[in-house]
């Protein structure tokens, strides 16, 4: 049984954010491969993927509406090949990561192993709107005719 986090009736229209977390949660389990993230300036991040044994062939990465996925899939070039001992198994992996709103993929590359990815966050602009208060009349509905 899961635990509802947006349940107080101060929450209005966060239906969506109670998915994510969900997502983001059985994405999780595995810790394959490890990454760190990181903020490389105020409004940067950058991901990275520990991805030894991968190449860019090997790897694919998407955006698919507001999760970042990142594919690994070693191709077996064991033929003809006898190993004495196998400890280096090809292996595949998706890593998923849930995005905000507004954070946009600004590229990827490949160094000694590791992958990396640059994200940028927008700055959130401070918005204050002032709700003029009227005086109540009779029959008042939303759009401001009068039901007469």
């Amino acid at each position: 049984m899961t635990t509802r986090v947006f349940t107080s009736p101060m929450f209005l229209g966060f239906d969506h954010l109670e998915q994510m977390l969900e997502r983001a949660s059985k994405n999780s389990s595995d810790g394959y491969p490890p990454y760190n993230i990181e903020q490389i300036s105020p409004t940067g991040l950058r991901i990275t993927l520990a991805v030894a044994g991968f190449t860019m062939d090997d790897l694919q990465i998407t955006q698919e509406d507001n999760q970042l996925v990142i594919r690994g899939r070693q191709t077996d070039d064991s033929q003809g090949r006898i190993f004495l001992h196998r400890g280096i198994a090809a292996r595949q992996f998706q890593r998923a990561f849930v995005m905000a709103e507004g954070i946009e993929v600004k590229g990827a590359w490949m160094d000694n192993g590791l992958l990396h990815i640059d994200l940028v966050k927008p700055q959130p602009e401070a918005r204050v709107k002032t709700i003029p208060i009227t005086r109540s009349t009779a029959g008042r509905v939303l759009d401001g005719s009068t039901d007469e």
